[in-house]
């Protein structure tokens, strides 16, 4: 049994949820190694339900022709074919004609001489002579294994290891799991292994993780740096962002959720989100510092007081419409929830701390912004000149 989602990005059925496939161009070499990768896959407690879908294990009969002797007595592989084909086949030898209706006379041996191998036995090959001559005269059969289906991917013959996980584990943990076991078994370098469906996606996806925040973060600090025209204080508003990681994490863990593609869109969103509070206190600080002339201290906790309403409405309803999301049951909860509880965790705990932590920082990065002598306005330059001037 396995959930069924909305969508899903599967390109094929398995017993389970999860599949890793391994390819090669030796079918036998790979029929060899699969079931010891199986084996080992079974042995992992972060693994359940470990299949394949390889099915080499079919009985078949080899017809041995003895060439020798069928070339005695005038008969050519050819008619042993066609025999064979008439035997077990169909083949339309006939048409029948009436007045409505046309029909085809389709020639086969009687089912009862279908059952089995031993059914070649009673068989009788047309020699060049127009004798009968006994299949079982110049032929031997032999069984052995054979294949039910060759499955491929990529025109290479491919095995399809499906599996779930354990109860409380982690998709991350199973791919570093499986990973570890095919490095240990040693499997021969012309075996490729790759996730498919889910699996593969969330390896894709944490592949890109990393630069997706970095280019998030960078995007960010791109247009804070123009619109404030400073290479410091949109360093101060980006250090409000991992309060909003650290909670959302928190939050994720507290709700025993998995850390999925859907939280670490969450996460994105809250980038965008939790840097209003800190934009709010220090576009009102800048205006006051440029405009009013006054000292940073005397600015950032004037916008503290005033700006602590439109911050605290802003957030609210920015957790107010996540709530839902959070909070959401029936089908396809288990897509939407993990979204709604990053953004709720990641909001709260930023709220409480940003509201602290950013005048300190902001004060921190203005000591530094006059250190390495970056200019702090136009209107300041002017003051300072006209004092000095006086």
């Amino acid at each position: 049994m396995q959930p069924v989602q909305d969508f899903t990005v599967e390109d094929r059925v398995s017993r389970t949820q999860y599949q890793y496939t391994l390819e090669d161009a030796d079918s036998e070499e790979l029929n060899r190694w699969v079931p010891k990768l199986v084996e080992a896959l079974q042995a992992l407690p972060e693994l359940r339900d470990v299949s394949s879908d390889q099915q080499d294990r079919g009985m078949a009969s080899m017809l041995v022709i003895d060439r020798n002797t069928a070339s005695r007595m005038g008969i050519t592989p050819q008619v042993i074919v066609d025999t064979l084909y008439d035997s077990f086949g169909q083949r339309q030898v006939s048409t029948m004609f009436t007045q409505l209706n046309q029909y085809r006379v389709v020639l086969e041996v009687m089912p009862e001489f279908q059952q089995g191998p031993q059914s070649l036995q009673f068989l009788d090959v047309r020699s060049l002579s127009g004798g009968q001559v006994p299949l079982s005269v110049f032929t031997q059969v032999t069984e052995t294994n054979a294949p039910l289906l060759v499955s491929r991917q990529g025109q290479f013959p491919a095995v399809t290891l499906s599996f779930n996980l354990a109860p409380g584990g982690s998709l991350g943990d199973a791919v570093t799991a499986i990973e570890r076991a095919t490095r240990e078994i040693d499997l021969p370098p012309s075996i490729r292994g790759s996730f498919q469906g889910t699996a593969q996606a969330f390896q894709t996806s944490l592949a890109n993780e990393p630069w997706l925040i970095l280019a998030a973060l960078v995007t960010v600090y791109i247009v804070l740096g123009i619109l404030y025209e400073s290479y410091i204080h949109p360093l101060t508003i980006l250090s409000t962002l991992p309060s909003a990681g650290v909670g959302a994490l928190l939050a994720l863990m507290l709700f025993r959720t998995e850390f999925s593609v859907i939280a670490l869109i969450g996460i994105i969103l809250l980038i965008g989100i939790v840097k209003k509070n800190a934009i709010m206190m220090i576009d009102f600080a800048l205006e006051a510092e440029r405009k009013e002339g006054k000292r940073p201290e005397q600015a950032i906790y004037e916008a503290c007081l005033l700006r602590f309403r439109p911050i605290m409405m802003t957030t609210m309803a920015a957790l107010l419409g996540a709530l839902p999301l959070a909070l959401s049951t029936g089908v396809g909860s288990e897509l939407r929830r993990p979204l709604g509880i990053a953004i709720v965790g990641g909001l709260i705990v930023s709220q409480i701390l940003t509201l602290y932590t950013t005048p300190v920082v902001y004060l921190a990065f203005d000591r530094l912004a006059r250190r390495i002598g970056e200019p702090r306005s136009s209107t300041t330059s002017r003051e300072s000149i006209d004092t000095s001037s006086a």
